[in-house]
């Protein structure tokens, strides 16, 4: 499949997408308004500690990160395209030892530039920007919001909840490295999965 400039994140990389590893070539390759598909699978070292293992309730609740220690757990995650919409829907499946699989969803699109939101359930949204620096993807904190009535409601929530930034780090063409962190104002690293990818599926 060839690259266009219908590629939802061909425009967020933006000039330095030519440098962009092949393997996260692949991993964003979703175009807009298609029913393009790629899988990866791939295991996650899951960690929390601090508040949110306190608001582990309410984090359940309404299906955000699953709030569990828990090392090598089976995760497969589904990048959708939508041809009514430019959104790119992501579809988790964590399976873990002791409990029924555990589904997250979200859909993300760029906001401007290398800016983007990610809307989870009950329509909280998180903020952030997109790059690829040092040879990896870095996505960088920019706040919450709340999804209401097709606006976006800042939500000023990032002191409770803590920054969350994320990276992705090619290994191989068609493995790469992920990793997670919410970082909390006083507590530090609060909530962490990292782990390795594979792409099994593109269509």
């Amino acid at each position: 499949r060839q690259m266009c400039i219908r590629d939802s994140f061909q425009s967020v990389f933006g000039e330095t997408w030519g440098e962009v590893a092949l393997v996260i070539r692949r991993r964003y390759a979703n175009r807009s308004y298609t029913d393009d598909k790629i899988i990866v699978e791939g295991t996650l070292n899951i960690s929390c500690a601090g508040p949110i293992r306190f608001l582990a309730p309410l984090f359940w609740l309404l299906r955000t990160v699953p709030p569990i220690n828990e090392k090598g757990v089976p995760v497969s995650v589904d990048f959708d395209s939508n041809r009514h919409t430019k959104e790119l829907h992501f579809n988790r499946v964590f399976q873990f030892r002791n409990r029924r699989p555990y589904i997250l969803r979200s859909r993300m699109s760029q906001v401007k530039a290398n800016e983007i939101v990610e809307v989870l359930n009950c329509g909280i949204c998180w903020l952030g920007t997109c790059s690829w620096r040092d040879g990896k993807v870095v996505m960088e904190h920019k706040g919450y919001a709340l999804k209401l009535l097709g606006h976006s409601v800042p939500l000023p929530i990032t002191y409770l909840l803590g920054q969350v930034e994320s990276e992705e780090i090619p290994v191989n063409t068609d493995t790469f490295h992920t990793r997670v962190t919410i970082k909390h104002p006083w507590f530090g690293v609060v909530y962490e999965y990292k782990g390795l990818f594979k792409i099994t599926s593109e269509a």
